[in-house]
């Protein structure tokens, strides 16, 4: 499976920078996040498509009250939302420019609308955010565009999850990408579960990954190592810029650590290997093998005091030990004398 140019067997884990909210409301700060996302390493940068009227309804009612020990709490979803939304009138500007500077660019939308003013750009995926995980019609009518399609399950349950995947291939589109996503912001690592990556895969027979919320970048070198093969994390130029996403996101530093982490772990896990390389035929000279330990007349019996297995791992292997021992030595061995004819296997 591809996302654009990247190759999720052949080229490793595909990382994914998450503007989000994190652009101050200006467009310039937008472009240079995805400057130092491409600066960093990450393959792509992911912007989320909607505006305060398309996600909520402005309303003063209770129910649209945020409240549950979030880090918007009191505050009113469409004031939220206002104030988080990135402006349509940027997406073409946005998108032009990541693609001069090579680097992937798409978009979460969050109802149809937002994914017919997408498609003028051709994206290469599209993301299912976890609370719309439940809006049938949006995946429905998202999925049959023909992109991969990358869909968060944080709030999901598993008979949803199924729903979702079974939705997609029954409009013809089997490029889905399943992340484990901890819908908390920020989540705390003991709700992380990110055994259920590898579960997600097996499962429901998709690719699976990572939508990270929690702080620092423990958990995305962790879910790499369990399978997953895409990583999501929310990205910020500069904290100081602030915002709703600001205090669960990494800033350029923490983001390059993050991605070298986990390219040096992709290199740590490798390949199942039991081959003979070059390195470890070298590394053989430190092996045991059999020496003499004492001069040995010919005639005299082989011991455990004048034959020994020692470094290094030039002479016979220490398996024909037991074999060896009790016999008679048909010629004379000095101290330090390698044995590695296994002629004198022969002998009784």
């Amino acid at each position: 499976m591809k996302i654009g140019k990247f190759d999720l067997e052949k080229d490793g884990v595909y990382i994914i920078a998450e503007l989000s909210a994190n652009h101050g409301g200006k467009i310039e700060i937008a472009k240079n996040t995805i400057k130092a996302a491409k600066e960093v390493g990450a393959n792509a940068i992911k912007l989320q498509t909607y505006t305060a009227d398309t996600l909520t309804l402005n309303s003063d009612k209770e129910d649209f009250i945020i409240k549950g020990g979030t880090l918007w709490d009191n505050k009113k979803l469409y004031d939220l939302y206002q104030e988080a939304y990135l402006p349509w009138e940027w997406h073409k500007e946005l998108f032009d420019y990541a693609r001069s500077i090579d680097i992937d660019i798409f978009s979460s939308p969050f109802d149809k609308s937002a994914v017919d003013f997408l498609e003028q750009f051709n994206p290469s995926a599209y993301k299912i955010a976890s609370f719309e995980i439940t809006d049938y019609e949006l995946i429905r009518y998202t999925a049959s565009k023909q992109k991969t399609i990358i869909i968060s399950t944080g709030i999901a349950t598993i008979d949803e999850i199924q729903d979702a995947v079974d939705i997609c291939r029954n409009v013809g589109n089997f490029d889905i990408i399943l992340l484990k996503c901890t819908s908390a912001y920020p989540a705390a690592l003991e709700d992380a579960n990110l055994l259920t990556i590898p579960n997600l895969a097996q499962t429901f027979g998709v690719v699976a990954g990572f939508s990270d919320h929690t702080l620092g970048t423990t958990a995305p070198i962790v879910a790499t190592t369990l399978g997953a093969r895409v990583i999501e994390k929310h990205f910020i130029l500069d904290k100081t810029i602030g915002g709703p996403d600001s205090e669960f996101s990494l800033d350029k530093k923490e983001f390059k650590e993050m991605i070298k982490a986990v390219r040096d772990t992709e290199k740590l896990i490798g390949k199942v290997d039991y081959s003979m390389t070059k390195k470890k035929k070298e590394s053989r000279q430190f092996a045991r093998s059999l020496y003499v330990a004492k001069d040995i007349k010919k005639g005299e019996i082989f011991t455990e005091e004048n034959i020994k297995s020692v470094r290094p791992g030039y002479g016979l292997h220490p398996k024909h030990l037991k074999n060896i021992l009790g016999r008679e030595a048909k010629k004379e061995y000095s101290f330090g004398e390698r044995l590695n004819n296994l002629e004198i296997l022969t002998h009784k």
